[in-house]
């Protein structure tokens, strides 16, 4: 076969859908995405509009909020925040239909290229759309990670024993997701691609080079992978500061939003970056926000009902799978068009529907 579908723990082989594969229609009911989404601002003037995505276990409320939301505001910049389903802890391929919903939403609103950041998984689902939705790459501009999981981590295969909850299976840094997220190239052309990590990140690694979990290495993006430290040495940011708190993360990522291509760290002035190690715009109450924020996701964490295994892969990731579901998508055009009122004009059915029909009989 030319695409076989692989049952976790099993070696068996699968070819992936070519990137070019046109992504298959979404599942989750229309009313669900547009209800996930909530924005401020016109995104039809000022910078370019930016899609928050939170991470594995928090909520855009917790993950946004009291941070990047009144930063992006003083900079006059409109924002969406997206809410993955479980709070990020379901399947993310089931997450992944939200953010290509806010995309293909938030282009069609500003009638302009979007921008996203995302902090941990939010950093890396982002690419799953752009992946598999290739509709999706010619309306971003700017993909910006903030301690991203994008080749997983190192540390779920211990939290996973035995069993954890889905979105952690699936970033584990063997997980049949994150190779067929990654599979054939990482990055596509014409999108500016920032992975900002820390290498003191104790829950994505490992992380003390380029060759590290947030990394991207391969394809036609332009990329730039860069840890705080080559900014200011000092700064011992962890996972979740780099992605709520950290000056240096906030410089790098608006520094990408700010200039064509990625992040150029030699474009930031350390002197003035790290004297302030918080990001501006953050209240008195960081101080309760940021624990409020680590509290809540620990309890999500440790609360959210396990599955034994890691779920299986949507049929779309693969080449001969993702081929029947365009080719029954047509079948359902062509239904339709004879249903109207040139019917006359589409009597003949396509051969492949003919066969498809003919077989279910």
């Amino acid at each position: 076969m030319a695409g076989v579908l692989a049952v976790p723990g099993t070696a068996s082989a699968i070819t992936y859908a070519p990137v070019d594969q046109p992504g298959p229609p979404l599942s989750v009911p229309r009313n669900a995405l547009d209800a996930s989404l909530q924005c401020s601002g016109d995104p039809t003037t000022g910078p370019t509009p930016v899609l928050l995505v939170h991470g594995t276990g928090s909520n855009p409320h917790d993950n946004f909020s009291w941070n990047w939301e009144p930063a992006l505001d003083a900079l006059e910049t409109s924002w969406c925040t997206v809410a993955l389903p479980g709070n990020g802890m379901d399947d993310i391929q089931g997450g992944a239909e939200y953010v290509v919903n806010a995309i293909r939403t938030m282009h069609t609103a500003a009638g302009r290229r979007i921008s996203i950041i995302g902090h941990s998984q939010g950093g890396m689902i982002p690419r799953w759309a752009l992946r598999f939705w290739p509709d999706t790459r010619a309306i971003v501009d700017d993909q910006i990670g903030l301690a991203p999981s994008n080749h997983g981590t190192a540390s779920a295969q211990f939290t996973c024993l035995p069993d954890c909850a889905p979105a952690i299976w699936q970033q584990r840094d063997d997980s049949e997701f994150l190779k067929a997220l990654n599979s054939y190239q990482e990055t596509f052309a014409r999108i500016s691609y920032t992975a900002i990590y820390t290498h003191t990140d104790p829950i994505v690694t490992p992380n003390f080079d380029e060759t590290g979990s947030s990394s991207l290495r391969t394809g036609d993006g332009q990329i730039e992978n860069v840890a705080i430290q080559e900014v200011c040495p000092l700064d011992v940011s962890e996972h979740l500061a780099v992605g709520i708190s950290s000056n240096t993360a906030y410089e790098l990522a608006v520094d990408a939003l700010t200039h064509p291509g990625p992040a150029n760290p030699s474009r930031l002035d350390p002197t003035n970056v790290c004297l302030n190690p918080l990001m501006p715009g953050l209240p008195p109450t960081f101080a309760t926000d940021s624990a409020t924020a680590a509290a809540n996701l620990l309890t999500t964490i440790l609360t959210y009902p396990h599955v034994p295994s890691e779920p299986a892969l949507k049929c779309y990731v693969t080449a001969s799978c993702a081929q029947a579901v365009v080719t029954k998508a047509k079948c359902k055009k062509k239904k339709r068009k004879k249903r109207g009122r040139h019917a006359d004009v589409a009597k003949k059915k396509p051969e492949k529907c003919k066969k498809r029909r003919k077989k279910r009989r």
